[in-house]
């Protein structure tokens, strides 16, 4: 029985053990570690990755998946880039839309078409990436620093970086409605099982829509923090995000099987993989060890295998014992 009990308690928090785990490491090991500035730099590049996880979480949770949310941020920086000369609501609407464009195909093709996930995403996903580097004639969008788009990225309120704040309400609503709504229970019900979710007559077709629809919305408004954050819209900045996103979302405990997530544990596997890599830096500071930017994809790669191993495992033992 105690077995069992620490088995689930593995599977259910892990990520938030892991987490408590590395904070305290690098509080322990770095000077400053816990500063102002490096809590509020994590807080404000991570966010981005934060809101491409989110809408991940809820395609994987119906056994899909979203190929296409790195270029389609991308794509959503580009246009708000290029739309910031017209003031923040304007690059930000356009850049959201532009992400929600992609989203709805997304849906369309994978609901209406029934093609799979898996194929659909990644012709749209090259699909955002062309348009994208055509939209931006092949090179990076310098945005407008004459209104107040910039304050979307750059910006604070009350020493709170507002991309970290846009996350934290992202979260809250997504956590609330798969906690406390019908189509969030729907969410659950089609990964667990859609052929029976059609027979019981819930909606399958509207949500799944949806969720490739928020999925894209998302990675567009990723975008727009992207441009506001580094003053460019950039064509080619989402490579890996995709990965970056799936490896949260499993991390998270969600099953890439579907049927089974947290919106919560998500964020804290953003914040752990954030911290990873913070801690990395740390390290390359003090002269540790050396490794450069493309490392990071190497690592995330790795650590997903690790992860959804390791995921396999404890599903298997806590089903034996």
């Amino acid at each position: 029985m105690k077995k069992t009990s620490l088995l689930a308690l593995l599977s259910s928090q892990g990520v938030l053990i892991a987490l408590a785990l590395l904070i305290l490491f690098g509080w322990l090991r770095y000077d400053n570690f816990l500063g102002l500035f490096n809590i509020s730099t994590v807080l404000r590049y991570n966010s981005m990755f934060a809101l491409v996880a989110l809408g991940m979480c809820f395609v994987i949770m119906t056994g899909g998946i979203d190929l296409s949310v790195g270029s389609t941020a991308a794509l959503g920086s580009v246009v708000s880039a290029l739309l910031s000369p017209y003031g923040m609501l304007v690059g930000t609407l356009g850049g959201v839309a532009a992400g929600l464009c992609i989203g709805i195909l997304n849906g369309v093709v994978i609901v209406r078409l029934r093609i799979l996930p898996f194929i659909a995403t990644l012709a749209t996903m090259l699909a955002a990436n062309g348009t994208a580097l055509l939209l931006a004639q092949d090179q990076t969008v310098s945005v407008s620093y004459d209104g107040t788009f910039i304050n979307l990225g750059q910006g604070d309120f009350y020493n709170i970086p507002i991309p970290a704040l846009i996350a934290v309400v992202a979260y809250l609503i997504g956590s609330l409605v798969l906690n406390f709504t019908s189509t969030g229970r729907t969410v659950l019900a089609i990964g667990g099982n859609e052929d029976a979710s059609r027979l019981m007559g819930l909606p399958v077709n509207r949500v799944k829509f949806l969720v490739y629809a928020l999925s894209g919305g998302l990675a567009g408004l990723a975008g727009v923090i992207l441009a506001s954050q580094f003053g460019a819209g950039q064509p080619i900045e989402g490579v890996g995000w995709e990965l970056f996103a799936i490896a949260s979302v499993v991390v998270g405990g969600t099953l890439l099987t579907g049927g089974v997530g947290s919106v919560g544990a998500t964020l804290a596997g953003v914040m752990l993989l954030g911290l990873i890599f913070n801690v990395l830096n740390f390290e390359n500071g003090l002269g540790w060890i050396s490794l450069s930017a493309y490392w990071q994809s190497v690592i995330r790669g790795l650590f997903l295998l690790a992860v959804v191993i390791l995921q396999s495992r404890l599903a298997t033992k806590e089903s034996t014992a």
